[in-house]
């Protein structure tokens, strides 16, 4: 179970991650890139960054490729905006949590319909 210092050390890099995104890079390039998610090491040493890329497949990939490129950049504006120890390496991931949650959702909509309404409850 994580503590409230892990907690809160996750929710500010999310923030200012997703800030430093946001100032750096142009929606037109990377597509519209949104933090959902950080995965902080119990070290604080390391970072997961999930992210989502609104966009096509291509800005989708790009958006990625140039977040891996720019890693470190987007580490030192982190550091200097959150005051740790350590400044976490950051590792981005594509979340497709949403998408999966929304076929989820769908299938369910979809057997709902098949069901004859005497069956329903």
């Amino acid at each position: 179970m994580p503590n409230l210092r892990h907690e809160r050390v996750r929710e500010l890099l999310k923030r200012e991650i997703g800030e430093a995104i946001r100032r750096e890079f142009n929606v037109s390039e990377v597509g519209l890139v949104t933090v959902n998610d950080v995965d902080v090491g119990g070290d604080l040493k390391s970072a997961v960054v999930f992210i989502s890329i609104l966009g096509n497949a291509e800005q989708q990939k790009r958006g990625l490729q140039v977040l891996d490129e720019h890693r470190i950049r987007i580490q030192n504006l982190v550091g200097r905006a959150v005051v740790l120890k350590f400044t976490p390496t950051l590792k981005f991931v594509i979340d497709d949590s949403i998408v999966r949650g929304n076929r989820v959702l769908k299938i369910i909509e979809e057997l709902e319909q098949q069901t004859p309404p005497s069956e329903k409850h």
